[in-house]
């Protein structure tokens, strides 16, 4: 199997592994104990902060262990609703957040929020006059933005520092999700003053169930998960010291692939020139100037996304039509419709997600199966094709 869909998520690297294996077995105990294999858990923890924090810049207190990116989020957002309240609170947000955001977002509209959704350009990048109006709108009465890093969809990174200091500038708190793009491409919240950041484990080849939210040292915060008070009571509940270990190694693994630049971006290039070459009817979708460098978002005429996924997965390629957590859906993708995409093209479009673990070989053996599918549905399906499509700004 040719994996391409690390948008999803990825693999385990063997050293996190190696690092994860001995706090499930022989380290298995409560790190909030007194005895020495707790003290030892507990400095496993901690020596894990460090990493996280040094991968995005922060300080080791601002960083929250929690179950995971969408838990990060949730906590986020529902702490600066909170925080602002529903009388004179706007929350500002975009139209092609992940669902750990727009679901919120929705349950604070409905109690009385005003909930302001910034739409995005064709190449699906937020535009910074429409961030800055929508601020403007919420100044006086107060409120917050939550923004992402760059999307899970097509790979499209935002203007994140330049919606930042938009948001400081008017006294707004900010939240990014930055769950795309944490150990895929510098994030440092020292240079992006961001207030908070979610970020998960598995986005970058560390294990599922983990994750973290950064809170800036001086921003408030009141946990959504009571209990124990563990991670200085800002996320109750006993820490997974085997998960925590393994994101930590994971923090540490991606930093140094960051520091000597080495990222699948060439792997993602020739595919898709390969494909564009010799395929006729193809769009190259997103701002091709700011993507993630693992990232291929390609509709293709005359061919349903439903039915290329049955066949790249005959042939052993793995891929997807969007979101893993819009899968069996049936309605377009929300990230698509708001490119401005037809129905027609968002149901024929497919997402390829390159990790450090591809090879050349995979992303030529690839693209020759999305060629060999292409012309086979299209034989069956009797579709059209048109010339091949690159968006540029």
């Amino acid at each position: 199997m040719i994996y391409l869909d690390a948008n999803a998520t990825t693999s385990l690297l063997p050293e996190v592994l190696d690092a994860m294996l001995p706090w499930l077995r022989e380290g298995f105990h409560n790190p909030n104990a007194s005895y020495r294999g707790a003290k030892d858990a507990r400095k496993a923890i901690e020596d894990a902060r460090e990493k996280v924090a040094a991968l995005i810049g922060a300080e080791s207190d601002e960083v929250v262990f929690t179950g995971g990116g969408t838990e990060s989020t949730n906590s986020a957002l529902k702490w600066l609703a909170r925080l602002v309240g529903r009388k004179s609170g706007r929350v500002i947000t975009s139209a092609i957040e992940h669902s750990a955001v727009l679901k919120p977002c929705e349950t604070f509209a409905e109690v009385g929020y005003e909930v302001a959704r910034i739409g995005v350009d064709g190449g699906g990048r937020l535009k910074l006059e429409d961030i800055e109006a929508a601020c403007d709108a919420a100044k006086d009465g107060g409120g917050f933005v939550s923004l992402m890093w760059a999307n899970n969809e097509t790979g499209v990174i935002q203007p994140i520092e330049e919606a930042c200091a938009v948001a400081k500038e008017r006294g707004l708190a900010f939240h990014t999700d930055a769950i795309q793009a944490v150990g895929k491409i510098p994030v440092n919240v020292r240079e992006v003053p961001v207030d908070y950041l979610s970020l998960s484990a598995h986005k970058f080849h560390g294990p599922k169930g983990v994750g973290a939210l950064y809170i800036r040292s001086g921003c408030r915060f009141e946990p959504m998960i009571r209990g124990g008070g563990q991670e200085k009571d800002r996320r109750s509940g006993t820490e997974n010291t085997a998960g925590i270990v393994g994101l930590g190694k994971a923090a540490e693994l991606a930093m140094e692939r960051l520091s000597q630049g080495v990222n699948p971006a060439a792997l993602r290039n020739a595919f898709e020139a390969k494909i564009v070459g010799e395929v006729s009817g193809v769009t190259v979708n997103g701002d091709l100037l700011h993507r993630l460098p693992g990232t291929s978002h390609l509709s293709f005429t005359g061919c349903e996304a439903a039915g290329l996924l049955i066949l790249l997965d005959d042939l052993g390629v793995a891929c997807s039509a969007g979101s893993a957590c819009m899968t069996g859906k049936q309605q377009p993708s929300h990230v698509q419709k708001a490119m401005g995409f037809s129905d027609v093209k968002a149901k024929s479009s497919l997402r390829f997600g390159f990790s450090c673990l591809n090879t050349m070989e995979e992303a030529m053996a690839a693209a020759e199966a999305v060629k060999k599918s292409v012309e086979k549905l299209r034989r069956v399906q009797g579709g059209s094709t048109g010339p091949v499509v690159v968006y540029s700004p």
